[in-house]
């Protein structure tokens, strides 16, 4: 990476996978470089760095892995991260998820980076459960985060309200600093609706496979309703995350597959057409941020199953375009699929009302423009958002307005 002095403001983006900045940033950084701006983009050197790079995008591969592994190789990480801040010397850092923020928070301040924006994308495996050693965990970076949001010119980007008041609550950052986004944005036009295909429904879940997007729940969900004798087909799409200790074994997997109480289909990298084959999306998660896949369903008009759980509840409102059930509840689940599986007529209907939800808050225009918002109380007047297109972000009703309607 080649660095040289510039008049446009530089933006650098911290992310821990390069495949998580191509799905959930590219449309973000694409309005970015838009509006006239200089983008920069540090995450470990993986298969979509060339097209990172080809986007025009200034790539630098950075140490970083979400897994914590040598305790000195970590201490390299942090340098690197210095190193990169000094090099680069962003007018404003954006930093995803929280180890990034964790780990870049003393070198942006070392380096004197004038403005961090810090994407809490949410709360995972250190927030949800108990015991000592969680506890101990969560306590220490609960401490990190308060280190991390100290200063005037640092703002949070929650994906959803539950996790943006448990950071206020327990005052690891001022209110003022805490903006509510739902999520990274669709694109409405690529994730669009299709007719139901003829057969047998076809429920898919589409994750990495964790124990905490509740995928045991509906394993157990599907053994119940093939004992009731009720139509459908179980459907996983994902793979194992060796890095996460709630990672499901390749093994457990294949079990289930042969078993044929689901299919296991694993990686799929074309989810338009693997929605457009499907009848129901269900995530039985035990918390999110903003599922992504509950967001392209819902563009996509099909209708949702989840849990009453914070990043889930969010994008559904019970009985219009998807169903809740209790968190860990396989009978419930079981339940509620069997009505959908049963009724085509609500699946469509369901299906319309998520396309329209889709439509007036998740279109990534959208997003956006709120993020551009959060850049600009940063950067005042150096920050330019003429990119965003106006015509898909006026007259937008807000989500919690049309979730409570």
């Amino acid at each position: 990476m080649t660095i040289s002095a510039t008049n446009p403001p530089r933006l650098l983006f911290v992310v821990t996978e390069d495949q998580y900045f191509w799905m959930h940033r590219l449309a973000l950084a694409r309005a970015v470089r838009d509006a006239g701006c200089e983008v920069v983009v540090a995450t470990p050197s993986g298969p979509f760095q060339k097209r990172i790079e080809a986007e025009g995008f200034l790539f630098y591969p950075l140490r970083l892995r979400r897994k914590i592994r040598n305790p000195w190789v970590e201490l390299l990480t942090i340098l690197d991260l210095y190193s990169l801040f000094r090099l680069a010397r962003p007018d404003l850092v954006h930093l995803v998820e929280m180890k990034p923020i964790l780990y870049g928070t003393l070198p942006a301040r070392l380096a004197r980076v004038p403005a961090r924006v810090h994407a809490i994308t949410g709360l995972g495996y250190v927030f949800i459960g108990n015991g000592w050693k969680r506890t101990l965990l969560r306590t220490g970076v609960e401490w990190g985060f308060r280190f991390a949001f100290w200063g005037k010119h640092v703002r949070a980007i929650f994906h959803n309200p539950d996790d943006r008041e448990v950071f206020t609550t327990r005052h690891l950052l001022r209110e003022s600093q805490a903006v509510w986004v739902m999520g990274s944005g669709v694109d409405t036009e690529v994730f669009a609706p299709a007719s139901e295909l003829p057969g047998e429904p076809v429920v898919l879940l589409a994750s990495r496979m964790l124990w905490d997007k509740g995928i045991g729940e509906l394993v157990e969900a599907a053994r119940l309703l093939k004992k009731r004798g009720v139509p459908g087909k179980f459907v996983l799409a994902g793979v194992p995350d060796p890095d996460n200790p709630a990672s499901i074994p390749e093994t457990h997997l294949r079990s289930w597959n042969e078993e044929g109480v689901v299919e296991w289909i694993g990686f799929h990298n074309d989810m338009p057409s693997l929605l457009a084959q499907s009848h129901i999306v269900c995530l039985p998660s035990y918390r999110e941020g903003a599922s992504r896949a509950l967001i392209e369903a819902a563009s996509c008009g099909r209708p949702i199953v989840t849990t009453d759980v914070p990043g889930c509840r969010d994008l559904v409102r019970d009985g219009w375009n998807g169903l809740l059930v209790p968190v860990k509840d396989a009978v419930a689940l079981a339940d509620v699929l069997q009505t959908l599986l049963t009724n085509g007529e609500m699946r469509r209907e369901m299906g319309q009302h998520g396309r329209e939800l889709a439509l007036a808050r998740f279109d990534k225009a959208i997003i956006i423009r709120d993020t551009f918002a959060v850049y600009q109380s940063l950067l005042g007047g150096r920050f330019c958002t003429g990119a965003v297109r106006a015509e898909a972000i006026q007259n937008v009703e807000p989500v919690s307005r049309i979730l409570q309607a």
